[in-house]
């Protein structure tokens, strides 16, 4: 019965959707920009990531995430330099958390949400009927379709797990290197702020208005020698 009325519904969609906007307002701004007391937002300090994939394995266990899927990755670059001196570059790949996300303009049966208390960018497995719309509209790539729900899934900063017990989200907890820092972008006092103000950072085509709230500390290609 559920796969029926999941069929009937992305069938519906699918009409529907001839009348859909481009998932970028012409003014910057969507209906889908919220206003919280709380705003999560994460920073990857790529000087201090070793690509140890920790932060993968513990986002798969806390998350339930099946094998062959992942809410999270780590893309590794290089080697860069010369032997013996060699090094890496490690960067995250996962939910960007954009204050104006295309994913949720897109979305037909409202699946796909910006939570009010929060900011953060999540999905109803209920309403989804896995018309994939939001994998298409999303500009970093991150959504798929999880094999076991048959519904769009992607980081929610552990919303429905860590997060709910008064936890750090799990790749944070499990960081060994202390390469990600979780936290309030409204909080002052919080050491997201205060790590935002003491180091300079860059986001993810930022020139789409997207306003992604995953920044990025870089990594440095090593000293210069004069």
């Amino acid at each position: 019965m559920e796969n029926a009325r999941r069929d009937f519904l992305k069938r519906t969609c699918v009409l529907v959707a001839g009348v859909s906007v481009s998932p970028f307002a012409v003014n910057g701004t969507t209906d889908t920009q919220t206003d919280t007391a709380i705003k999560y937002a994460m920073i990857h300090d790529e000087t201090k990531c070793i690509g140890c994939n920790a932060c993968v394995e513990a986002c798969r266990e806390v998350n339930h995430v099946p094998e062959g899927v992942t809410r999270l990755s780590i893309e590794k670059t290089g080697p860069f330099g010369e032997y013996p001196n060699q090094y890496y570059h490690f960067s995250r790949h996962s939910c960007e958390h954009c204050e104006d996300a295309p994913c949720v303009t897109v979305c037909p049966t409202g699946a796909a949400f910006i939570d009010k208390k929060t900011g953060i960018v999540s999905v109803n497995a209920d309403k989804c009927v896995g018309c994939q719309y939001c994998l298409l509209a999303c500009p970093y790539e991150v959504r798929f379709i999880n094999p076991v729900t048959k519904a769009a899934d992607k980081c929610d900063f552990c919303r429905e797990t860590n997060l709910k017990q008064g936890k750090q989200p799990a790749c944070v907890e499990a960081c060994p290197t202390n390469a990600l820092v979780f936290g309030n972008l409204k909080d002052p006092n919080s050491l997201l702020v205060a790590t935002l103000k003491a180091n300079p950072t860059q986001r993810k085509k930022q020139d789409l208005g997207t306003r992604p709230k995953l920044f990025r500390i870089t990594a440095k290609p090593g000293e210069i020698s004069l």
